[in-house]
């Protein structure tokens, strides 16, 4: 009797280990899955149906998810293909009772209180949360300090994926990250790109992720390991393919690069998180679309550059300090970089910038990156970082007068504040125009038209960045 007892706890413990290693260190799951349809009592209506086409009323049993197996591990993507109703959610399911830890993307939960941001790989570094929402398709800071209920529906799956990533990252034991249909609220296009980058980050983080979904146009970028197509009443076929390193974003194949206008960015201003910003004097353009006459996906601004900056010195030996002729004949600054918010995080930004470059026609090319510490997207495009750009003195100032006041920039009432009084406008006024002297030019009578709420907003985004400087310089052309 105590031998029997031994052995039944025993085997517990050993069951429980298996368990808790099944998600990360893999399992094998069989699909298989019946139904048996129980009617209640015919009605008049049933029984006129039954009758008409030739169908019993009695109970019946129906093949959903024929007999297949597949093997689940870490870095491994499945993905379940099939038309409504074809037994789909009914995988899931059966995948979700076989393995324990694992986490269902539709029912992550977020505090209504708390921002984006705060809910996204909370335990770790605010570095590691962005990187998983930029890949999740909102990298956007706009977007990382609203709630959940803000958000749009497509943006609310993005949020709940890169929640459900993260907290599968932070787990030893976690199961498989399971996501019924998957990009299904997405503009086809974008449910391609985060099918791509979901690949990248399966395989960096060694996360094993099973999607489903009725639309097979994700299979090249989402690159699953395994394919299980559903056919309905049963039929199944396992498609085992061979991991490969993720590739180049399917649309790039077709895309186009083509000259444009300062008028092709009114399409993309409201899509970057400083829509007030200034161009300064445009030098060219370009626009990134997915074929030719198709819509832009993706914009870079260059323009003329600032008379003065500290690390433009440093990196040029003060080459260009105080020769605004010299300045203007070899030096142009990357003033925007736009990418649209379906196809972010895939690498196009740092493909647009890696061809347009040597375009732009000139010996230099300088840029000043708000999100350089977080996104390393102009350091892939070839361009060389110098550093992170101090504040300006005055900025400090600026902001030591206002905490003085008990004032904080970052507040709804702000800008109601710049509007009713004159010590605050003028505080704010003063940094603003030194930074429209130092770029663009014209600072008094541009700051004097303009709108409280654009001032402060204009002012928010300046006390706000400590950009990172990059310098591109173009190769020498050897002699033969």
């Amino acid at each position: 009797m105590v031998v029997g007892k031994k052995r039944a706890k025993l085997r517990a413990e050993r069951g429980q280990q298996a368990a808790r290693g099944r998600g990360r260190q893999g399992c094998r799951v069989r699909l298989g899955c019946e139904r048996t349809h129980v009617p209640g009592r015919a009605s008049l209506r049933t029984a006129a149906v039954a009758r008409s086409f030739g169908l019993p009323t009695f109970a019946g049993k129906a093949v959903i998810v024929g007999d297949a197996e597949i093997e689940l591990g870490p870095g491994r993507i499945i993905l379940i293909l099939g038309p409504s109703g074809s037994g789909k959610s009914t995988a899931l399911a059966t995948i979700e009772r076989s393995c324990p830890g694992s986490l269902v993307v539709e029912r992550v939960r977020f505090s209504p209180a708390a921002a984006i941001v705060d809910q996204v790989a909370a335990t770790g570094a605010i570095e590691a949360s962005l990187a998983i929402l930029s890949a999740c398709a909102l990298g956007e800071p706009r977007l990382w300090i609203r709630r959940y209920a803000e958000l749009s529906d497509g943006e609310r799956f993005r949020a709940r994926l890169a929640r459900a990533i993260g907290l599968q990252v932070g787990r030893s034991a976690a199961g498989p990250l399971l996501c019924d249909e998957f990009g299904s609220l997405l503009h086809r296009r974008a449910a391609r790109a985060i099918g791509h980058n979901l690949r990248k980050i399966v395989t960096r983080r060694n996360l094993c992720v099973v999607v489903a979904s009725s639309q097979d146009d994700i299979v090249t970028d989402l690159s699953p390991d395994v394919i299980v197509r559903l056919f309905g009443h049963g039929r199944v076929e396992v498609e085992t393919r061979q991991t490969r390193r993720p590739a180049p974003l399917s649309l790039r194949r077709r895309m186009r690069v083509e000259r444009g206008s300062r008028r092709d960015y009114h399409t993309f201003a409201a899509m970057h998180y400083r829509a007030t910003d200034e161009l300064g004097f445009v030098s060219k353009v370009f626009v990134l679309r997915e074929r030719a006459a198709a819509d832009p996906l993706g914009i870079v601004v260059y323009s003329h550059p600032p008379i003065e900056l500290s690390l433009r010195n440093k990196a040029t030996d003060r080459k260009f300090s105080r020769r605004p002729k010299l300045l203007n004949e070899q030096v142009r600054i990357l003033r925007r970089l736009v990418i649209h918010p379906d196809v972010r995080g895939c690498g196009l930004g740092h493909y647009l910038v890696r061809k347009t470059l040597p375009q732009v026609g000139t010996r230099y090319v300088e840029c000043l990156a708000a999100l350089g510490e977080i996104n390393p997207v102009f350091e892939k495009a070839g361009m060389r970082r110098i550093g992170t750009c101090p504040d300006p003195p005055k900025r400090r100032e600026a902001m030591r007068r206002l905490d003085a006041l008990g004032i904080d920039p970052t507040s709804r009432t702000f800008p109601m504040l710049v509007n009713r009084r004159a010590d605050v406008r003028a505080i704010v006024a003063s940094v603003v125009y030194d930074w429209y002297a130092a770029t663009t030019g014209g600072g008094e009578k541009r700051v004097a038209r303009q709108s409280p709420f654009v001032l402060a907003e204009t002012f928010r985004g300046l006390i706000g960045s400590r950009p990172v400087y990059y310098l591109w310089e173009r190769p020498a052309v050897r002699s033969a």
